[in-house]
């Protein structure tokens, strides 16, 4: 028998002022079957791309909470009082994930269908919806992190990560936290970006998001040089398009300066002595 029924997609929103996201799970709700089933992925490779920074352990958690909560909802459905009638999947997906301006939060309003099967709609649906975006060129070769660490070994042969603290930028409609900075006259803060990338596209991509950052981060009050830690593709196919990737980011705005890999112990040198210049 053909069932009508409604869905809502899960998205992970970066940046509420932009409205950036990432679709992450699906929600479908009959009400005439008393079904409501929910699939979420943990899968946060393309988040991690596309957006840099996450918590990869607190999102598989979230995410696995979220289905299951939703599930555990549609499996009480059916010992609700019969005057309960009328409900709209908004109103039982709010009872897991109220609406309000969370990272996380379910799409509005509601897709609408006819089914035979829900249980196989509702796996077509995060098909569609997510599980084809999930690809290998999602991955990088090398994350942040691993960039980090090849800038981090010189660094702390000379003491200097002790005076490294996290900053926050803050302008007018958008903020931005890097995890090391130090200051003397201005803020110099610095952020390892892997360019270490399994596609061409994706390493465009990420310059491009850079770009759009510094510009957004332009008008803040604050007078900071943004020091960006570059890791290079080892693919050697990839490097003409690492080099496109930084006349992009040669566009970014404001006090900048990329220092690659190999340059990591010129690096620690020169903040040493700053360091030492400044009073250490």
């Amino acid at each position: 028998m053909r069932t009508p029924y409604s869905f809502s997609v899960l998205r992970y929103i970066h940046d509420p002022v932009t409205q950036e996201f990432v679709n992450i799970g699906v929600a479908v709700y009959c009400q005439q079957a008393g079904f409501l089933r929910a699939i979420c992925t943990t899968n946060y490779g393309r988040i991690r791309v596309t957006f840099t920074k996450i918590d990869g352990n607190r999102f598989r958690q979230l995410t696995r909470y979220i289905q299951e909560q939703v599930n555990a909802v549609g499996e009480n459905l059916a010992g609700e009082l019969p005057f309960e009638t009328g409900k709209t999947i908004e109103q039982l997906l709010a009872r897991v994930l109220p609406p309000d301006d969370s990272t996380i939060q379910f799409s509005k309003p509601a897709g609408v269908g006819i089914a035979h099967d829900l249980e196989k709609t509702l796996n077509e649906l995060f098909d569609r919806y997510v599980q084809q975006y999930i690809t290998p060129s999602d991955a990088s070769r090398r994350r942040d992190e691993d960039v980090w660490k090849v800038f981090k070994g010189p660094l702390e042969k000379r003491h200097l990560t002790e005076y490294l603290k996290p900053k926050r930028i803050v302008a007018s409609s958008y903020d931005y936290e890097f995890d090391q900075a130090w200051k003397n006259e201005v803020w110099h803060v610095y952020e390892p970006v892997s360019f270490d990338m399994v596609d061409a596209g994706s390493i465009l991509d990420k310059a491009n998001r850079w770009v759009g950052r510094a510009t957004s981060l332009n008008d803040s009050s604050e007078n900071f040089k943004i020091h960006m830690l570059l890791g290079e593709p080892q693919d050697e196919r990839l490097q003409s398009t690492f080099i496109k990737a930084q006349n992009i980011l040669n566009k970014m705005p404001g006090q900048i300066e990329f220092i690659g890999e190999r340059d990591a112990e010129a690096f620690a040198e020169k903040l040493e002595s700053e360091v030492k210049a400044h009073g250490r």
